[in-house]
């Protein structure tokens, strides 16, 4: 029996655990869901509902993000992301996670949260992104020279952030973030990771991941 790990191609939470399994060549099963019809497979395991769940071989069941990408580049780590990411990643990844997600939901959803405008959500989360600008003035990723744990935790945040308003997005004062992201979504990993399969509902197929093929797994 392989690892099941269950997904949803836009999340960005799932984004990042597809990233590190992707990166360190550890390869699961994989089951695209749609989060308005969740499997009951998947809310067995993880009553919670939310994605990514990895049910491991052993049984065990990893329900955040962050613990699949831990357990993942201790399988291996090629592209040196542990390696790379001193004790201070994990503030980054809590501000990212608890300050800037909260405020990236409500400029992408303000139609539910009419208390404020998008633009005022909006300029909230840039507190996150300014400093991530600042940062990378100084060095090319967020943790110094080489791309880290905390980069690619991050990226699919700010990917989304972007995508909300793009053309605000790209005439906006951030050049360097810009250029992290362009980076980042240009990449072959990233395109790897974003390849659309038949969902687990409509198909009961699971698919080799991260394998480039789409044949159905055994």
């Amino acid at each position: 029996m392989s690892a099941i790990l269950y997904s949803f191609r836009r999340c960005p939470y799932a984004m990042r655990a597809r990233l590190a399994i992707a990166a360190s060549h550890s390869p699961v099963l994989l089951r695209e869901i749609i989060l308005k019809h969740k499997p009951a497979e998947m809310l067995a395991l993880s009553p919670k509902g939310t994605v990514p769940v990895l049910q491991l071989e052993s049984g065990e069941v990893l329900e955040e993000s962050l613990d699949i990408m831990l357990w993942a580049l201790r399988q291996a780590d090629p592209l040196g992301w542990l390696k790379s990411a001193p004790q201070n990643w994990q503030q980054w990844v809590t501000r990212n996670d608890q300050e800037f997600k909260p405020y990236l939901d409500k400029y992408k959803y303000a139609v539910r949260f009419p208390e404020q405008s998008p633009e005022s959500y909006r300029q909230q989360a840039e507190i996150f992104i300014a400093d991530i600008e600042q940062q990378l003035k100084q060095t090319p990723y967020l943790l110094g020279q080489q791309q880290s744990l905390a980069d690619m935790a991050i990226l699919p945040f700010v990917r989304q952030f972007a995508s909300v308003d793009l053309n605000w997005f790209e005439q906006a004062p951030y050049p360097k973030t810009q250029a992290w992201l362009k980076q980042f979504i240009d990449s072959a990993l990233f395109r790897s990771i974003m390849k659309k399969y038949p969902t687990w509902l409509d198909s009961q197929q699971q698919f080799r991941f991260p394998e480039s093929a789409r044949t159905p797994a055994e």
